[in-house]
């Protein structure tokens, strides 16, 4: 069960743009691996006005942890489409590591290929989890502190990239044959709203 406290953060702004690189808004701040996302898909089509599905049912999904499936939007030849893609890039090949979910440092070379309109995204979103800065003292434990536009979690995007991986996801145990579409949030510095939660910026 997570804490569900929650942290309004400061509007982000139009982003149906960030698809095609005519908007002009923040990106949102660091976050941590986990974020939720409740809204039905018919709402996500008519808000971001999607012309395609590609999700099946989609039921909503309150965690969302690395390398789960979730909604992502893209655009396609026919306009924009909503498809299932698993969470984080590719890492750099010199530093290896698990799959990028947050990318802060968009000079690398590693990420610049992926900055052109056709592997950008938007991934909608409710909430996301940052972990509280100290121990809670009754737990001992950081409580989980969850961060919507306002109180009643209404439906946002994250801007990000997606590209198509080829090799094997999943557990090492149960590994998952490629290809896969993936995809990793682009972020920035917190705002002061996220600041004392998340002070660190991302990748």
């Amino acid at each position: 069960m997570f804490h569900a406290t929650i942290r309004t953060t400061r509007r982000i702004g139009p982003v149906i743009g960030l698809l095609t690189g005519t908007a002009r808004t923040k990106l949102i701040g660091p976050m941590c691996n986990l974020y939720s996302i409740t809204t039905n898909q018919a709402a996500i089509a008519a808000l971001f006005r999607v012309v395609n599905r590609y999700v099946g049912n989609l039921a909503p999904m309150p965690g969302v942890f690395p390398d789960y499936p979730a909604p992502v939007l893209r655009n396609t030849d026919t306009g924009a489409a909503m498809t299932l893609m698993r969470w984080g890039m590719p890492p750099p090949p010199r530093t290896g590591g698990p799959p990028v979910t947050n990318i802060r440092n968009t000079s690398s070379p590693h990420w610049r290929g992926w900055l052109k309109p056709e592997c950008r995204c938007l991934v909608p979103f409710n909430s996301f989890a940052e972990y509280a800065p100290e121990p809670n003292p009754e737990t001992k434990k950081k409580d989980v502190v969850w961060s919507a536009l306002n109180d009643d979690r209404p439906l946002t995007a994250f801007a990000g990239i997606w590209t198509e991986f080829k090799g094997d996801r999943g557990t090492k145990s149960k590994p998952i044959p490629g290809p896969h579409n993936v995809y990793g949030f682009l972020t920035t510095a917190p705002n002061a709203v996220v600041e004392p939660i998340h002070p660190r910026p991302c990748r």
